[in-house]
């Protein structure tokens, strides 16, 4: 049984990917951190002896904090952040019991350099559709929470990219982008290391969405109707990214839980009578 104010890795394992997913601290020793640079998904670092410094600024109602063990770090960081009125918990048995489990675990080295406020920047074409709005929600749900996106012409993304400090995506010519008859969603995938099943099943639709691949899943015609339609709903390239974040957490969880429910009408017709 957990003890108070901790979480299993089996029901945080749950929670990663969702919007009601916490906020997830990384407080490993500088030591154990760089004898495995990874991290659980969406999870930031963050030193545990300057907890006193960072606490207040903490944009984040819940927390779960993660040592190497699950003892003293996260705990008493946990404490201090509870006394700044988040509700946080500590992950039991800490990085290495996640690790064991063979649960999934980003490489650092593959997420952008943060600006001042701790989040990734990235920028696109604007107008974004499929691979634009689906890119996003995964770095959104499995990376950085905070990650900031900006739309601009297609002729700037590189400038931009440059004097801004962003990562540039889902263009031609960058690290993040189409490989092969793959898109940028299969490519982030296969680099933050996030090949889990339902993730695969939504790359398949995503892909023949934006590649005009229907036949790839059956899906992928509805995806590409419904992408299309909030386009034209949405004149603001951000507000269509916010509608667009609720389409891919709905399929996310279609793809991870739902896939094998069926739906039929009436759904409680009486029994012929005999």
């Amino acid at each position: 049984m957990p003890a108070p104010d901790t979480i299993s890795i089996e029901k945080l394992a749950r929670l990663v990917g969702l919007p009601k997913c916490p906020a997830l601290i990384d407080v490993r020793t500088d030591e154990d951190f760089d004898a495995d640079p990874r991290l659980i998904p969406s999870a930031t670092r963050r030193r545990a002896v300057e907890v006193a410094e960072w606490a207040g600024d903490l944009d984040a109602r819940a927390a779960v904090v993660i040592c190497q063990k699950g003892l003293k770090l996260s705990h008493g960081t946990a404490a201090w952040l509870r006394h700044e009125g988040v509700s946080a918990e500590v992950l039991e048995g800490g990085f290495e019991a996640w690790r064991e489990a063979r649960l999934p675990l980003l490489p650092d080295a593959r997420i952008p350099p943060r600006d001042h406020q701790g989040r990734s920047v990235w920028v696109t074409r604007a107008r974004p559709k499929i691979d634009r709005i689906a890119c996003p929600w995964l770095i959104r749900r499995f990376v950085d929470h905070g990650a900031i996106f900006l739309f601009v012409a297609p002729s700037e993304v590189t400038a931009v990219a440059e004097h801004f400090g962003a990562t540039p995506f889902d263009i031609e010519g960058v690290f993040w982008s189409h490989r092969g008859e793959t898109c940028t969603f299969d490519t982030m995938i296969a680099e933050f290391e996030l090949e889990t099943e339902p993730l695969r099943r939504l790359a398949a639709i995503v892909r023949g969405a934006d590649t005009a691949r229907l036949e790839l899943a059956p899906e992928a015609a509805g995806l590409l109707a419904v992408s299309l339609g909030l386009s034209r709903m949405h004149a603001c390239d951000l507000e269509q990214l916010e509608a667009g974040l609720l389409l891919y957490d709905a399929l996310y969880r279609w793809c991870r839980d739902a896939v094998e429910e069926t739906h039929n009408w009436p759904t409680n017709k009486p029994s012929a009578a005999r």
